[in-house]
């Protein structure tokens, strides 16, 4: 008994060997989302080696519909025989052939294709057996009826399974008419034909039936019999197993076998051994045919039987076992007529006996007594002990639920209405309201903020109707249904009741509908019918969307509330579910819209469930509808979208569909999305009812969303073919210029020859032809005119990108099969769309981007300027990602570029001393040499930013594709950067060599006149020492004090020449101005420059107030021009004082450039105003700031002279020389005080200048990691955070009318916030002064090693190895070499000791220096340099004066990220003197116009505003709440705003009013894509 238990069942043993032995175990069933995985089997043709493989396989080509699928083997791996297709000569040659294998069995590895499909129903969850039951049916195999278990030898009646198949056939009786019946199978109420065996038979019972049920001429097994392939394999579980087949008419008697639907069972076995599956058949048969060779005399199996059907005899004269006495015998107990008996004998072939066979079917047809459905079956089932899958708790459960729902459902029209009032009419309007927000179509003469306003508050009128209905009983049954286990047998039902309700009343509509649409004459009609069939289509997509509706309605009631809170797990339900393989309505096709929160909040939620794993690919498929697409998603893929034939739902649906973690590496991705739209029409139809712009719509939004796009199209419809085309052409084209360009896949589906792809060559040529001039006319109308082909916007290859898919079924349908060629066709195309995925890798997007896109393309699609109304928050994150890269770089090469100049600066001032570092004496040639220096280090880091920008759009994250339109601006913007950075570093060497020169003639006296002193302090020495007599100190002075003025009075000091500075200046400014005319010079003239600058500047404009007012006629008025000019001023004076005081600070000589620059800056800052400009207030500003600045420079120039001249100097170190004097004649030891001088005078000041020179940097670093100086956009979203957090009115003025000074104070600001704490700079200060010190040990160790004879070589070998790194005074060096006697190695031992003195002095001296102070020593100024990073281009927004947020400062378009009312700007309505609320964002999509300079007064279209400002990109704001910021600023501010202006205030639209300062920093933050 033990040894039988441990033995192995058959059952066990051969799904052992299928791989499915886990899934017999009842909750380890295959289920759909495993079978529909896609992994490298999917795209592998090879069956492989492996036993298990044989079920993927056939699963695998069972779900494509391929008709094959029944005859798959596979090659065990020790098969001996390697060559198994032997060359047919070969055999023949081969002398030693075993006859004794003629005899031999078949491969004993084959398994029976009954034996899979057994195993296949015993191991899979409903929903697999179901969809397994429909494609057998479609392939037009028999389906298992009663499904037995050879262990258990319990069997199952498969109603479940079988509940999705529907038929449609045609009785002759509706062959005139052309109606046809379409019903669930097992709801039809037919006859049923049973076949059984009784013992052995030698007539093949199931191939008798393939012949009985086909036409020779469409033969097709439906039955696995003996003689197919494969089934001769011995039969090891599916003895036992009923299966069923339809025989359905055409309506054509030529064609039909039979004239009537009816149902043939057939038994698989001995009805000796399987009496319960008899009886069950005798029951519910019309008739049973048994086949049997030999019959017993007691046949009680035959005899015994209280049944109906009629019962029949088949046997075979030839069989050797063949009785007539017994049959006489058994036909008499039977009382069987002679028509009963049916033999087949000696003279009667194949044919005749099928003929007989079809004659007595037909005649049980036509009274067949007994008719009855599946579904009445269960009655019988139960009394006979036979189960019922569909008696399994949950699905009866979800039975109950959903005849809960669909019982009191008798008029679908009345119940929508009644039962789901948010999606009806208050949706559409809803819709209407929103694409109104963004058209402005009906605005007219009225304010369009107040027009919004009163849009939103009908908006919120709306929900609040919605919310206004409670929910429906029918909604809080569906509800609590989807939350239950049993959801998926719930949704399953609904789905199938739903169906069915709509298949009675849609199905003549439908047909009714078709045939009009053949002749478009009477398009009311059609529209018509229509209308009646959007009213009278129910589906489950209508409860989900009446969900989504509730769930968004229920956002505008408070937070707290409970109706509220109860609904907040409904996105994730929806999530669930869609993990669980159920479609999701991304648009809603009735009302064309796309419920934006329902579906961003269930994509969270599904982000949220799957977690990490959340990449996804998506492919979509668009076409006309009924052109076979949701058949072609269905093969391909195995998903069913809720659409059937039943109805027709407008939009698109999506779907998940797993990729098997082994395939995750090749596809890069989680999951993939099907996206299938529904009900694209053509454009004769598409007039009806304006749906042309819908289909516009959808084909925008799921191409913007896909990777792969699958275009169907059915061939023998080329205009139809050319109307998708032109759709989908706009569609593309539209995604090439927001940055996506979507791979593409033409399937073309009806054709019939094999030669196909080689005659549609010209087909395709035409094909491509056609899609250039739409190419070029869509370009037209999109205005993108540098489009002319469609691969311009595609990627597309004509020879790979076309796919030609025959007609789907084998012969005609009803009885036909699908075509091989169909399922074999779209297997290739399945193959080419992963292989097309697997590249997409760059493009693979996460749920959340996903649900962005969804968000941004919905938003722009509602425009009906697309490519100007898009704006993504992935595109934006791209962007800023791509300018905080940008500015890494350019900061990188900026402050190498930076150092270079410091270096290059010190080795000019080093120049011809004993410091110098260089063997060149003319410093001409110097600085030649420099200058190539320069160039060679400016190339060098030009392109290695030209380098980062190409590797950076060559990497597969961060989205690069999207930018990829922005490449060619910011590798101008580098080119643009080198040569600014070239010119200002040429100008710096310049200006350094010639101020070096200026002083060298200075240099040259002073050595002379110093050599002089020495010789005479020599010579007093010696003749004091002659005397030989000890002298006091005060003797000592007095004898030098003689000799010094004796000296000095031999030497002639000729007085420096002062510069006239204004001279210069002037000159410079004459220049200038010269381009600008002659009375530009002829004002200039007017006034002396001296007598300019005296005054603070004031704009007073004189007789021309007539012509101002007429030039920017409502815009501003005249006082607000007045004040505008005058404001302008002050802050381009500011700028040109900033950098007169930075000059001033580095107390060096004037030189040319100085004022070059300013001229520069003035120039600059005039071009980016655009307040009307007049030649004289050009010249009286430049007048005024020149002379200010001749002022200053005169000053610097005449203390640059007197710090430097001679006698000066040899005065300053008179006390010098007679200390040392007095040391040298005493003979004292000068070590100590040496070196302190040494230290003092010459490294001191140098490595303090050293410190000051590199502090500016470290400044800019620090600066430079806080996220506020990132990018331009984050440094304008923290500078009006900051704003609206002070709330103070007097900085939204600055910030508004002085828009660069208030940027400057505010950068001053937050370096002096951030620094003001020692600690911060002491670290940078540190650093430098310890690499100093490091430095200076490193020149003494070096110099000492040299082993000098004097101290002045000692001392200046120590100069030369720092003359790269410090200025050291040569001034002080002279001064320190005069009467120098000290000890070498004593000097040096004292210097290591005043270095660590020096240390600490100047540390302590940075510490006591504040930070206001060290800002002003600094050589690179950081306010400065944050400020030219964050300030841009510089450029602002012609309508608000917004400032340009782009990249780059070469960028070939304006934008901004958030634009404000005009009227901060001081803009005023017309001639109310009234400001106006209008935002140039709302304006640019309106049909109102504006006048200003740049029009010549003229009104000119807001829409049409490139034309003037072609620069600039202004695109409409992202949503309503988007300028809520600057909407809540200019309600909170309007009196203070029109008092500051001279205006009147604004009339403010009333929900501007009820902006919260919170709501106005979400709308910063969503503005400028602030996470």
């Amino acid at each position: 008994m033990a040894d039988w238990k441990l033995a192995k069942t058959t059952l066990e043993s051969l799904l052992e060997d299928l791989g499915l032995k886990e899934q017999y175990q009842e909750k380890e069933k295959l289920s759909l989302s495993k079978i529909l995985q896609i992994d490298g089997k999917t795209v592998t043709d090879d069956p492989g080696t492996c036993k298990s493989n044989v079920i993927l396989y056939f699963l695998k080509k069972l779900m494509m519909v391929n008709v094959t699928a029944r005859t798959v083997k596979y090659v065990p791996c020790d098969s001996k025989d390697d060559n198994i297709e032997t060359n047919c000569d070969d055999a023949s040659e081969n002398a030693d052939y075993n006859f004794e294998d003629l005899d031999s069995p078949n491969d004993a590895d084959v398994f029976n294709p009954l034996d899979i499909i057994t195993a296949l129903f015993l191991c899979s969850d409903g929903f697999v057996q179901q969809e397994l039951a429909l494609k057998m049916s479609m392939c037009q195999f028999s389906v298992p009826l009663l499904l037995h278990n050879c262990d258990t030898k319990q069997s199952t009646l498969m109603l479940w399974a079988m509940r999705d198949i529907v038929k449609k056939y045609r009785t002759p009786d509706l062959s005139e008419s052309k109606g046809f019946i379409e019903e669930i199978i097992v709801l039809s109420e037919l006859p049923m034909i049973s076949f059984v065996r009784l013992g052995e038979c030698s007539l093949s019972k199931s191939e008798i039936l393939n012949k009985l049920l086909t036409n020779p001429q469409q033969y097709y097994d439906t039955f696995v019999h003996h003689n197919m392939e494969c089934g001769d394999s011995p039969r090891k579980i599916s003895d036992g197993l009923t299966e069923i087949t339809w025989y359905l008419p055409c309506g054509n008697k030529n064609m039909d076998i039979f004239s009537e639907p009816v149902a043939i069972a057939n038994l698989r076995g001995d009805i000796a051994a399987h009496e319960t599956q008899f009886s069950f058949l005798c029951l519910t048969s019309a008739a049973v045919f048994v086949f049997f060779d030999q019959l017993e005399p007691e046949c009680k199996l035959l005899t015994n039987k209280n049944h109906n059907a009629q019962i029949f005899l088949v046997g075979n004269q030839q069989s050797k076992h063949f009785n007539p006495d017994v049959l006489k015998k058994i036909a008499n107990q039977l009382n069987l007529k002679k028509n009963n008996i049916i033999i087949k004998t000696k003279k009667t072939n194949d044919a005749d006996f099928v003929k007989r066979l079809r004659t007595t079917v037909s005649s049980v047809l036509t009274n067949p007594g007994l008719k009855m459905s599946i579904e009445q079956m269960t009655d019988i089932a139960h009394e006979l002990g036979i189960s019922i899958d569909e008696d399994l708790p949950e699905c009866q459960a979800g039975k109950k639920y959903a005849d809960a729902i669909t019982a009191g459902i008798e008029d679908t029209f009345k119940f929508k209405e009644k039962q789901f009032p948010l999606q009806g009419q208050i949706w559409k309007e809803l819709t209407y309201l929103e694409k109104e927000e963004v058209r402005l179509r009906k605005v007219g003469s009225e304010d369009i903020e107040d027009y919004k306003s009163n849009l939103k508050m009908k908006k919120e009128e709306q929900r609040r109707k919605q919310n206004s209905h409670a929910m429906s009983d029918f909604m809080t049954c569906f509800i609590s249904a989807i939350s239950s286990k049993e959801r998926g047998y719930f949704l399953k039902w609904m789905r199938m009741n739903l169906d069915n309700l709509s298949r009675i009343k849609l199905s003549s509509l439908r047909e009714l509908y078709k045939e009009k649409c053949k002749d478009s004459g009477n398009k009311n009609e059609i529209k018509q019918i229509d209308q009646q069939l959007s009213n009278s289509s129910l589906g489950v997509e209508h409860f989900f969307r009446e969900m989504g509706q509730i769930y968004e309605a229920s956002l505008y009631l408070p937070k707290r509330d409970p109706s509220r809170q109860q609904l907040q797990h409904l996105p994730k339900l929806c999530a669930q579910l869609l993990l669980d393989g159920f479609p999701l309505e991304l648009v809603d096709g009735d009302a064309s819209n796309i419920p934006l929160r329902w579906v961003s909040d269930v994509l969270s939620q599904l982000n949220d469930l799957v977690s990490l794993k959340n990449k996804i690919l998506v492919v979509t498929v668009l076409g006309v509808q009924s052109t076979g697409k949701s058949t072609l998603l269905n093969t391909m893929f195995g998903v069913q979208f809720a659409v059937s034939s039943g109805r027709c739902t407008r939009g698109a649906f999506m779907l998940l569909i797993k990729v098997s973690e082994d395939f995750k590496k090749d596809l890069n991705c989680d999951f993939v999305v099907i996206i299938d739209t529904e009900g694209l029409k053509s454009p004769e139809l598409a007039q009806l009812d304006n749906s042309h712009e819908h289909d516009n719509e959808l084909a925008t939004l799921v191409v913007g969303l896909s990777d792969v796009t699958i275009i169907n199209i059915a061939m023998e419809n080329s205009t139809e073919m050319k109307d998708i085309l032109q759709i989908v052409v706009h569609a593309f084209l539209r995604m090439k210029e927001v940055g996506k360009k979507p791979k593409c896949q033409f399937v073309h589906q009806n054709v019939s020859d094999v030669s196909a792809h080689e005659k549609n060559l010209r087909d395709r040529k035409l094909l491509l032809e056609q899609l250039n001039e739409m190419t070029q006319a869509a370009a037209k109308m999109e205005m993108k005119m540098e489009n002319k082909n469609f691969t311009d916007v595609m990627e597309y290859n004509p020879h790979t990108g076309n796919c030609y898919i025959p007609g789907l079924w084998n012969g005609n349908p009803p009885m036909a099969p699908v075509n091989v060629g169909y399922s074999e066709t779209v297997y290739e195309l399945k193959k080419n769309i992963i292989q097309l995925l697997g590249k997409c890798e760059s493009t693979s997007k996460n749920l959340l981007e996903f649900r962005d896109w969804i968000n941004s393309l919905w938003t722009a699609v509602k425009h009906e300027n697309f490519i100007f109304s898009f704006r993504n928050s992935l595109v934006a994150d791209a962007y800023m990602r791509l300018c905080t890269e940008y500015n890494k770089w350019e900061w990188e090469f900026k402050k190498e570029m930076y150092k270079w100049v410091t270096s290059a600066e010190t080795r000019i001032s080093n120049f011809g001393t004993v410091a110098a570092k260089t063997e060149i004496s003319d410093l001409r040639e110097y600085i030649t040499e420099l200058k190539s220096e320069a160039t060679t280090e400016l190339t060098k880091w030009e392109t290695m930013m030209l380098d980062n920008l190409k590797k950076y759009f060559e990497q597969p994250e961060g989205h690069v594709y999207l930018v990829e339109e922005y490449r060619e601006d910011f590798s101008n913007s580098i080119k643009s950067l080198r040569r600014q950075t070239e010119r200002s570093v040429f100008d710096q060497i310049t200006t350094a060599a010639d101020i070096k020169q200026g002083l060298e003639e200075l240099d040259k006296i002073r050595d002379t006149y110093t050599e002089e002193i020495e010789k005479a302090v020599c010579a007093l020495i010696n003749k004091c020492r002659k005397k030989q007599v000890k002298m006091t100190d005060g003797e000592l002075d007095e004898s030098f004090n003689k000799m010094w003025a004796e000296t000095l009075n031999t030497l002639s000091f000729s007085a420096q020449q002062t510069s006239n500075i204004f001279t210069s200046v002037s000159l410079q400014l004459r220049t200038n101005l010269s381009p600008k005319g002659s009375h530009a010079c002829k004002l200039l003239s007017k006034k002396s420059l001296q007598d300019c600058g005296l005054e603070p500047f004031q704009y007073t404009p004189k007789g021309k107030k007539e012509k101002f007012k007429h030039k920017v006629s409502g815009w501003l008025s005249w006082t607000g021009l007045v004040k505008a000019k005058q404001e302008t001023s002050e802050s381009i004076i500011s700028a040109c004082n900033d950098c007169v005081s930075d000059k001033i600070m580095r107390k060096t000589n004037y030189h040319d450039t100085y004022i070059q620059e300013i001229l520069h800056i003035i120039d600059e800052m005039l071009n980016d105003t655009d307040v009307y400009k007049d030649i004289e207030f050009e010249v009286s500003l430049k007048q005024h700031i020149c002379g200010s600045a001749a002022r200053k420079f005169q000053k610097m120039h005449e203390d640059f002279l007197e710090k430097h001249d001679p006698y000066r100097r040899l005065q300053k170190n008179k006390d010098k020389f007679c200390a040392d004097f007095k040391d040298v004649f005493n003979e004292r030891d000068q070590c100590q005080k040496k070196a302190e001088e040494f230290t003092n005078q010459c490294l001191k000041p140098a490595v303090e200048d050293f410190v000051y020179r590199s502090l500016g940097l470290e400044i800019v670093d620090k600066m430079l990691t806080r996220e506020e100086f990132s990018t331009r956009m984050s440094f304008q979203y923290y500078i009006l955070l900051d704003l609206i957090s002070k709330s103070d009115f007097k900085s939204f003025r600055r910030y508004i009318c002085s828009y660069e000074r208030y940027v400057k104070s505010w950068i001053t600001d937050r370096i002096r916030e951030i620094f003001s704490s020692e600690s911060a700079l002491c670290e940078f200060e540190d650093r430098h002064l310890q690499s100093c010190i490091d430095r200076i040990n490193a020149a003494i160790k070096m110099a000492k090693a040299e082993k000098t004879d004097s101290l002045k070589t000692f001392a200046e070998n120590i100069c030369k190895e720092l003359g790269d790194k410090l200025v050291i005074s040569q001034d002080a060096l002279d001064s320190f070499m005069v009467l120098n006697k000290a000890d070498q190695d004593q000097f040096a031992y004292c210097l290591n000791e005043c270095l660590g003195e020096m240390t600490e002095a100047l540390r302590d001296k940075f510490k006591d220096i504040t930070f206001d102070i060290k800002v002003t020593y600094l050589n690179v100024k950081p306010q400065d340099e944050l400020f030219n990073r964050v300030i841009g281009c510089g450029e602002q927004c012609p309508f608000c004066k917004i400032p340009c947020d782009a990249g780059g400062e070469a960028h070939t378009e304006h934008f901004a990220s958030l634009h404000r009312p005009k009227g901060l700007s001081r803009v005023t309505w017309g001639d109310s003197n009234k400001l106006t609320t209008d935002l140039c964002s709302s304006a640019v999509i309106s049909d109102t116009s504006f006048r200003c300079d740049a029009t010549n007064s003229e009104w000119h279209p807001y829409k049409d505003y490139r034309t003037i400002y072609p620069q600039w990109d202004i695109r409409p704001d992202v949503s309503l709440e988007a300028s809520d910021y600057w909407k809540y600023v200019m309600n909170k501010h309007n009196e203070e705003f029109a008092e500051a202006y001279i205006t009147e205030p604004a009339d403010i639209p009333a929900c501007w009013e009820s902006i919260t300062e919170e709501q106005a920093k979400e709308s910063l933050k969503k503005s400028f894509h602030i996470k």
